[in-house]
């Protein structure tokens, strides 16, 4: 140092400092957050957590600051502190994932599983966050997240929906907010083979709750298993912008309080627009009817009247289109050129709480679908409007310490109308199917837990009353299970029960349908076993069976060989319940979760579904029969704005649906069902997430490789017939390839 420097610095002594330090908490879980960025905005000054989420900022002059926290896959925190000389400025601060409303405190839980408290033995819960991960960026869909669920089998790149135990998915149940939806989905309806995504943003969802085996009393008409998607409600502190834009669409969502004086209430807003047909155009030239596009509108309004009632309005509104036009010269008579359909949602909620042990929820929802599609010529293909309202209660009583009961009931008018034109040339027309009518279902349950009875046992037992007016048929479904806790951290499940699902007014109305038909009966027995080595991991081994029967099934509509003569195809056989199955499995996971760590899941599941038609007295693999299904999911935060993730999903192959035999790579007609199988499906998708801080912002950077093996994966499309020689015509179509996409969203 000069001398003139050392007279400088004692004659003109620098000014006093201050320090800032703190800890920081995830919102929802408590856990202490290593790998947080912490910026100083005016002086530049950025440091990192440490493995217990504490940070210290040293050697600040006296001033106005803001105080950046940030760490990718959660909210942005932004917060003015005053500095003055030798202050010793200390704060604890949380940071909300960021598909949760912003909080300013910690939810207290016992440990990361406390989501699934109260849901049956079967119930696996995936977080908003993960299900954004898992949602892929390709196709920004809740929905697939669930794909990747222990005992999902969801072998087709192209649509949501899946296979659960070997049940198909019109035998399970999408509850979103308690009410119970019929086809929430962008897709392109009675156009062949086609693809679906979710109607609703998962940028909405707080929790997706998949149940198998088991599942209580309070879910209505399904027979295999629920989906319980409980949304998000906005934030309360302030304005909160978000837009992003990614391969396949774009879109925003606003969301903040009513007022900041308050925080009685918040509302939250979303849109997407949908580029998917133009993606897809040269990928699915063998299944044109992929390639549709969509747009939505979500929004939600929450507000607290007064302490004991609260207030809720949901909507969504979603239209898919198909348009052709460029390929007309080449589409059939019966190819749809251009294809809509629209969805809306409406559901207007009241919680009622007077005290801290009862609690009532009260529901009225209206949901309407149309589809309209048209050839080149603008003749009417097909149609369909379909209708419902859902009045529906549902109340908890906390009567007594370890001792809940619930009851509630539900009344669900439906109305719906629909047709199918097939043409056999401009002018020649038949109508291969109408339908028209409507029904009331409706039902109650009630159902008694004790979680005290005796040490470390838990018991439930309930029932539900179903019924529909179309041929005022009744069901009483009866359900209970058991629970031990012999040690710390371990636990015994056992549980039985019987289901209903009366058929949808479509199968009541069309011409080879019927008012008399059953509802369609299950039984369900499912024991498991937890071991939680602490707080954040756990491993579980279930066995299951269910039994189904009264399936509604078309028994004389494939043609086959009998007797080595052709039986021909009859795709108006009437509609029986004849068809009775046996699921029979066990199941397998691995799972953790913790913010800071590797976190994700690891299941293997096998099950063996067969059924057998009273009709023709024949055996067969049911149409979703895989015997062997893999599924894992892996996310690891390398960095405060790094995240790397990977999902690996492996599927022995279902059948091919119907009475064939392969011939040297042919096909040929046979007398026993689904005796062919797909290959294999495998599929390893990885993602980085890569944040950024950008003036009083944050900026997210996604980078997908789909399918990074390029695994040939097939899809079973349609059958095409048969000639005099007995060979029959399949179309399979091969999925994604290997394939990069990207995306990016930037936060205020």
């Amino acid at each position: 140092m000069s001398l003139l420097s050392l007279f400088l610095l004692l004659w003109f002594p620098s000014p006093e400092s201050a320090q800032v330090k703190g800890t920081i908490h995830d919102a929802q879980t408590g856990e202490a957050l290593a790998r947080v960025t912490v910026k100083l905005v005016e002086s530049g000054t950025k440091v990192e957590t440490d493995g217990d989420g504490n940070f210290k900022i040293e050697g600040v002059a006296p001033g106005h600051y803001h105080l950046v926290i940030s760490s990718v896959g959660y909210r942005l925190v932004d917060k003015q502190i005053d500095l003055k000389a030798d202050d010793a400025y200390s704060l604890d601060l949380v940071l909300t994932p960021e598909a949760s409303p912003r909080k300013d405190t910690v939810e207290v839980h016992a440990n990361s599983f406390d989501l699934e408290q109260g849901q049956g033995p079967t119930a696996f819960t995936i977080s908003g966050t993960e299900a954004k991960n898992l949602a892929s960026v390709l196709a920004d869909d809740p929905m697939r997240a669930l794909q990747t669920a222990p005992g999902v089998a969801g072998n087709d790149d192209f649509d949501s929906r899946f296979t659960l135990h070997g049940a198909p998915y019109t035998q399970l149940g999408l509850y979103l907010d308690g009410i119970l939806l019929h086809e929430p989905f962008h897709t392109v309806k009675g156009e062949g083979p086609s693809g679906s995504t979710a109607v609703f943003n998962g940028d909405m969802v707080a929790t997706m709750t998949l149940q198998s085996e088991g599942y209580g009393a309070q879910y209505e008409n399904r027979t295999a298993g629920v989906i319980d998607i409980q949304t998000r409600e906005g934030s309360a502190d302030r304005i909160h912008v978000r837009g992003n834009a990614s391969v396949p669409d774009a879109g925003f969502l606003a969301e903040g309080p009513f007022s900041k004086r308050n925080h009685k209430g918040s509302w939250l807003v979303s849109a997407r627009k949908s580029y998917l047909q133009y993606f897809l155009k040269d990928l699915t030239q063998d299944m044109p009817s992929m390639a549709f596009g969509f747009t939505d509108l979500q929004a939600q309004l929450n507000y607290q009247l007064t302490p004991t009632n609260s207030f809720s309005f949901k909507l969504i509104d979603g239209t898919s289109t198909l348009n052709r036009s460029s390929a007309a010269s080449s589409l059939g008579l019966n190819a749809a050129e251009f294809a809509r359909y629209h969805y809306t949602l409406l559901n207007l909620g009241w919680q009622f709480t007077p005290n801290h042990s009862f609690v009532m929820t009260t529901r009225a929802a209206f949901t309407q679908e149309r589809y309209d599609n048209t050839n080149q010529l603008a003749q009417p293909l097909g149609y369909g409007n379909y209708g419902e309202w859902n009045a529906k209660s549902d109340a908890t009583w906390s009567w007594s310490d370890g001792a809940q009961f619930q009851f509630g009931g539900n009344a669900r008018p439906t109305r719906g109308s629909g047709f199918a034109n097939y043409y056999f040339d401009a002018a020649s027309l038949t109508e291969t199917n109408w339908y028209h009518g409507g029904t009331i279902y409706g039902g109650g349950y009630a159902q008694q837990s004790f979680t005290r009875l005796a040490k470390g046992l838990t018991l439930s037992l309930g029932g539900r009353w179903d019924t529909v007016t179309a041929n005022h048929q009744s069901t009483f479904s009866p359900q209970a299970s058991i629970a031990y806790t012999p040690w710390d951290g371990g636990r015994f499940s056992f549980a039985w029960g019987r289901y209903a699902q009366f058929p949808d007014i479509d199968s009541f109305y069309a011409e080879n349908g019927s008012a008399r038909l059953q509802p369609a009966r299950a039984e369900h027995f499912v024991a498991s076993f937890e071991q939680r080595f602490n707080s954040q991991t756990r491993i579980r081994v279930e066995a299951f069976e269910r039994n189904d029967t009264n399936l509604l099934f078309q028994p004389l509509a494939d043609a086959r060989l009998v007797n080595g003569a052709i039986y021909p195809d009859y795709f108006q056989s009437p509609l029986t319940n004849s068809l009775t199955g046996r699921t029979k499995g066990a199941e397998v996971f691995i799972q953790k979760r913790t913010a800071n760590g590797w976190t994700g899941w690891t299941s293997y599941t096998f099950a063996k579904s067969e059924m057998f038609d009273r009709l023709t007295l024949i055996h067969f693999p049911s149409d979703q029969d895989q015997r062997h299904t893999f599924n894992s999911y892996l996310s690891y935060r390398l960095r405060p704005s790094i995240n790397l993730s990977a999902k690996f999903t492996y599927g022995s192959g279902f059948p091919v649906p119907g009475f064939f035999t392969m011939q040297d790579g042919n096909y040929y007609l046979g007398s026993e069902r689904n005796q062919v199988r797909l290959p294999d499906y495998q599929r390893l998708d990885i993602r980085m997430n890569k944040s950024k801080l950008v003036k009083r912002g944050k900026m997210t950077l996604f980078v997908e490789v789909v399918n990074v093996l390029d695994h040939a994966n097939y899809r079973f499309d349609s059958y095409n017939g048969y000639d005099s020689n007995k060979q029959a015509y399949i179309s399979l179509s091969q999925m994604f390839p290997v394939f990069p996409s990207a995306g990016i969203t930037f936060e205020f």
